[in-house]
Formats: C-alpha cells, sequence, structure tokens
C-alpha cells in the first residue's frame, strides 16, 4: 500500500477512513499544489506477498496481515474465513470497485474472487465509519480492492514442491494509445492459473483453477474496466464442518462477470460506478469414501448495481455518499425451506466539513447516515460519524488522531435461514433477525521519514450476531443461533524501513463477552474463536540485487474452546528466498516454506490444522 503525504490530500488518514481508488488519489495529487515536500514509503502488512503451496489469489496476502484472522480449512486460497476485529466471516465483505461482491449462500465463500491479483490494488481494510459508510451486508469490515491500469508486460511461472504440488500460471497485459485520441489509451490482459497437490495432511488435497480477463479504456479523468473471471476448485479436509472425524469434500465454481467506471468530474470530486453478474456452485460431500451418506449441491446467482464517490462543494465541504442495490436467487437441494431470493439495497451518505486550525493543522467533521432495506427483513437506519486531527510537520511528517462512531446491520445468509430447522447436520434458524453493530474507536496515526504507527482502540456492540454453536449431546454438526457480544479491542502495527531491510510488526488484543439467551450450547465454532492476544513480526532483508529474504512470524494465543483438540498457543512462520541470477534477465528463482514448525493447531476447532509445505518456483518476466 502506498502512503504519499501532502498538506491538503492527507493520504495516511484517508487510507483508513475513506475509501477512494488509487486512481481518484493520483487524479487528484496531480492537480494539488502543495509546500511541504510528499514523503513516498511503500508499507506492507505482511512480509511475504506469494503463498506456499497454491496459486496467488486476492486473500493470499492475507493470512499474516495483522489486521484480519483469516481461519482456513486446507490453505487459505481453498476456503478462507476472513474475520476483523473478532467478528466472524459473515460480517466481513469484499469489496472490489463501489460494489460488495455478495454470496447470499454463506459467507464461507465471500472470498471467492475469480481475480488475478495483478488486476487489482489493495487490500485495504475498512472498518468504523468507513465500512458504514461503503461496506454492504458486512456489519464489522470489508476487504477493498480497486482495478490497476493496465501496463504492457507479463510472467509465466511454474513450481513444484513438498506434497506433490505443481503450480503453472500465465499473465499478460497489453496498453496502447488510442490512435486520434488524446490521453486516451487502451489496455488488454489475461491470465491462468493451475496448482494442484495431495495436501499437507491426508485427505488435505486440492486442485485449482482459475482464468481472468480485462479490457480496459483510460482517458485524462475517467477509467472505464470489464473483467471476466472463471475459476474452478476441488479440495478435501478431514472434519470440514463437522466435528464427526470424516474426510469432507468441496468443489467449487465462480463466474464473474463485472463493469467498473471512475470518473473525475471536478476539483476535489469524483464517482465510481460498478455493475456485476455472480454466479457461484459448490458441491459438498460429507464423506468422500461414502459420497451417498449425504452430500449438497447450491447454485446462486447474485446481479447488483452500486455507485460511491465525493462532491466537493468548495475546499470546506463536502458530501460523500454510496449505494448499493442487490438481487440474488439460490437453487438448493438443502436450503429451500424458507425463502429463495431476494432484493437488498443500501444508501450512505456522510458529509465532510474542514476547517484550518493552524497553517499545519486541519480538523474533519464527517456525520451522516445509511439505510438499509431488504424486501424479506425489516429496514435499519445507522449513525455514522466521526471526526480527525490531522497535524503537517515540516518535515512532511504527520500525526493524525481521531475518533469515530458507526452502526451498521445485515441480515443472515441462506444457510442459516434456509435450511432444515428440525434436523440434519447444520440447523437452521427461522427467527434470525437483522444483525446490528455499533462500533466505537480511538485511533492514533504516526508518519515519520522511516517508520509509522497505527494504532487503535475500540469497542463494538453486536446484536443479533449469527453464529454457529454446537451441542455435545445432538447428532447435528451446528445450529444457528443468534448472540450478543461486547467486544474490546486494542491494535498496534508500525513499520520500520532501514537502508536494505524492511520491518513490520504489531500487537492485537481482544476481549468478548457473549450472551446467548435461552440456547443450550457447549461450544462455538466462530463467535467465541478469536486470539485473546496475537503478535506478529515480518521483516524483509535485500542485501543487494542476487537476493531478497523474507520472514513472516505469528504467534497467538487464542481463547479456550471446548470443541479444540490441543493446544491454544502457536507460532506460525513463512519463509521465502528470492534469487535473481545475473545470467539471465527478468528471471528470478523462489524458494519458500510455510508453517515451518509443523504446527497442528486448530485455527477452527474441531478442524486440522495445516501441516507444512515447501516449493521451488521459476518466473520469468516481460
Amino acid at each position: 500500500m502506498r502512503y504519499t503525504m501532502n498538506r491538503t490530500e492527507h493520504f495516511i488518514f484517508s487510507a483508513l477512513l475513506c475509501s477512494v481508488t488509487p486512481f481518484s488519489y493520483a487524479q487528484a495529487t496531480s492537480n494539488t499544489e502543495t509546500a511541504i515536500e510528499q514523503i513516498t514509503v511503500e508499507a506492507s502488512a505482511t512480509a511475504n506477498k506469494l503463498p506456499v503451496g497454491t496459486f496467488d489469489s486476492p486473500v493470499s496476502n492475507l493470512e499474516y496481515d495483522p489486521r484480519v484472522d483469516l481461519q482456513s480449512r486446507n490453505m487459505a486460497e481453498a476456503q478462507a474465513d476472513v474475520t476483523i476485529r473478532g467478528g466472524i466471516f459473515e460480517n466481513t465483505g469484499f469489496r472490489v470497485g463501489s460494489a460488495t461482491l455478495l454470496d447470499p449462500q454463506t459467507g464461507h465463500y465471500v472470498a471467492e474472487l475469480p481475480i488475478a491479483p495483478q488486476m487489482l490494488t489493495g487490500p485495504y481494510i475498512l472498518t468504523g465509519a468507513d465500512n458504514a459508510l461503503n461496506g454492504m451486508n458486512s456489519s464489522v469490515g470489508s476487504i477493498s480492492f480497486g482495478f490497476k491500469p493496465i501496463k504492457t508486460g507479463g510472467n509465466v511461472s511454474v513450481g513444484t514442491g513438498t506434497n506433490d504440488f505443481n503450480l503453472q500460471s500465465i499473465y499478460a497485459g497489453i496498453s496502447t494509445d488510442v490512435d486520434d485520441a488524446k490521453n486516451w489509451q487502451l489496455g488488454f490482459e489475461g491470465e491462468y492459473s493451475h496448482s494442484q497437490s495431495d495436501g499437507s495432511i491426508e485427505n488435505g488435497d486440492h486442485d485449482f483453477n482459475r482464468a481472468s480477463a480485462r479490457i480496459q479504456l483510460i482517458g485524462a479523468d475517467s477509467q472505464t474496466d470489464v473483467l471476466y473471471g472463471s475459476q474452478k476448485k476441488f479440495f478435501g479436509w478431514p472434519n470440514m464442518y463437522t466435528p464427526f472425524g470424516v474426510n469432507e469434500t468441496e468443489e467449487l465454481e465462480t463466474r464473474l462477470l463485472m463493469l467498473n467506471h471512475q470518473q473525475n468530474y471536478a476539483d476535489n470530486s469524483h464517482f465510481e460506478l460498478s455493475a456485476y453478474y455472480r454466479k457461484h456452485n459448490d458441491h459438498y460431500v460429507f464423506s468422500r469414501e461414502n459420497p451417498s451418506a449425504f452430500e449438497a449441491f447450491h447454485e446462486t446467482k447474485v446481479k447488483s448495481i452500486a455507485v460511491s464517490g465525493s462532491h466537493a462543494q468548495n475546499t470546506a465541504f463536502a458530501v460523500n455518499y454510496s449505494a448499493q442495490y442487490i438481487e440474488d436467487e439460490i437453487e438448493s437441494t438443502t436450503l429451500e425451506n424458507n425463502f429463495t431470493s431476494r432484493t437488498y439495497y443500501k444508501l450512505s451518505v456522510l458529509p465532510e466539513y474542514k476547517i484550518d486550525l493552524k497553517q499545519n493543522q486541519l480538523l474533519t467533521l464527517r456525520l451522516g447516515a445509511a439505510f438499509d432495506d431488504t424486501n424479506r427483513d425489516d429496514s435499519e437506519l445507522s449513525l455514522i460519524g466521526d471526526i480527525s486531527l490531522n497535524t503537517q510537520n515540516s518535515d512532511g511528517s504527520e500525526q493524525t488522531v481521531y475518533l469515530s462512531y458507526a452502526q451498521a446491520s445485515q441480515v443472515a445468509g441462506y444457510t442459516a435461514i434456509g435450511g432444515s430447522d428440525q434436523g440434519g447436520l447444520f440447523r437452521s434458524n427461522y427467527n434470525l433477525e437483522r444483525e446490528t453493530t455499533k462500533n466505537l474507536e480511538l485511533g492514533y496515526l504516526i508518519q515519520e521519514q522511516t517508520w509509522q504507527l497505527n494504532s487503535a482502540v475500540f469497542y463494538r456492540e453486536d446484536n443479533n450476531l449469527t453464529d454457529w454453536t454446537f451441542s455435545f449431546d445432538s447428532s447435528s454438526a451446528r445450529f444457528a443461533n443468534p448472540v450478543d457480544i461486547d467486544a474490546t479491542g486494542v491494535e498496534f502495527f508500525a513499520t520500520k524501513y532501514f537502508d536494505t531491510t524492511e520491518l513490520i510488526a504489531s500487537y492485537t488484543y481482544l476481549n468478548k463477552s457473549e450472551s446467548y439467551g435461552d440456547a443450550d450450547i457447549d461450544a462455538s465454532f466462530y463467535a467465541l474463536n478469536f486470539p485473546d492476544h496475537r503478535v506478529t513480526l515480518g521483516a524483509i532483508w535485500t542485501p543487494n540485487d542476487l537476493i531478497e529474504m523474507r520472514i513472516d512470524n505469528e504467534w497467538r494465543k487464542q481463547h479456550e474452546n471446548a470443541l479444540r483438540s490441543g493446544k491454544d498457543t502457536a507460532l506460525f512462520t513463512q519463509l521465502s528466498l528470492k534469487i535473481t541470477p545475473t545470467v539471465i534477465n527478468n528471471l528470478f528463482i523462489t524458494l519458500a516454506a510455510d508453517n515451518v514448525w509443523d504446527e497442528s493447531f486448530e485455527e477452527i476447532p474441531g478442524t486440522p490444522g495445516r501441516g507444512e509445505q515447501y516449493t521451488l518456483s521459476a518466473t520469468y518476466s516481460w
């Protein structure tokens, strides 16, 4: 993520509190004069960028990210349950452009993005007022991506590794000037990736394929993208969703067609329009040895249109806004016991007023609201507001302190409300109501020439949160139950830059108090599956043009859970060594290892953790 500091744009604070695409930032910055020299640094939440044991995906770089907790079945690229600040995967949205990519069946599949990471900016983590303004049906947080400008070039990669791993990937893009059209560029790019392995544990195999393509038209004040992506996955994992000691499997197919347009139309004014069609198929098998024992087929279709932007009335006053409309439908062998289609819409308005307190200080006030509604549930009006004080120093460094209050809401997915409420492996609940969240947050951000610190303390109330629970005296694997939770958290995230080294460190603390009412509950799979303490430490060392070494470490103390086998503490380490031989231009070789201590920690209670994995890959670029 690129942080640029100047007097007018206040980029660091904006990156956390408002979701505007890098294109919009670049356009605005190019038209701004400033008396203070800009500081530009590359800030990464993790040291390693690429996964070990599969192809790269938009979620790959989140596994060691201190801002989120990624709980995986198999690998992150197989099944990624992404949580933010102690929420659960159902409370996390994935946003591309201005649109949240909804999976109406379950949050287990919201991270299924059939898009090559080379095509996207981000990820940007949206919380508090930022998420309440721009997120859709994601009450706690969102992972946001934008579309990169296409450049001429490409790369091809092949890889091998332990557990019979193999990888093939190719990407190519071309950008050219449009004849007889000043300042217009036309771009094309495409990608294909495949990986497979026998898995780091028995019955933990995978076979993934992804193809995506994009057409882009860029003008002086606009960028238009048309994307199509298709992704097929097969993966197995023992106790994937149930605690009954069986070898479960899933087959997924996701197709996405998306149109995105960004437009600057005045000084500090812009909008982004997004529309998409997403089709997702899932085939779940309870026992790969005996498929007829229980299997389920699901197909979801989602159509959506969204817009977001900011209109500046003058240098002091602007209106930030976001709106999205969604239609969905599901065909299922197990989830047609309630309704099978739904419409949603959300409108958010957040006016903003800026006051120059001193020559180097800017006070920003934002206060607005969001309105959510569906044709299957009640509506909700939510308050959004924050206040920030940004100080620019003569050396180009800056500090920001902010206070944010945000309300948000969402409705439960079809797995929670559309299955049987009387029996079966997964017991639904037809009485689940709209989930609501209230979040209060105080943050302090510092950026200096060679280091930066992001810190925050927050308190959040989650009401009617949908959790999946377990009772030891029941034959069902899990039950959908509402829970009220009060969560308190502290976050510290710091980076330090040296001549040849970058250090990344973080600490997070979470505390929760919960109430399930009268429900008979012995354990929670998700809402109470969180780290009390989590520490990350990463480093990037580049001593010369030949060698680059990267390491990520994560230590966690997980909250006690009756379903978890083994210890509640874990230490994960990912290493990579990149060698760029001088004899062949544009070629590099990577040696990588993940979970080098072979931790058996269960990220999801009752579900085995991944084993160690080692890979060797070669990439040629042009």
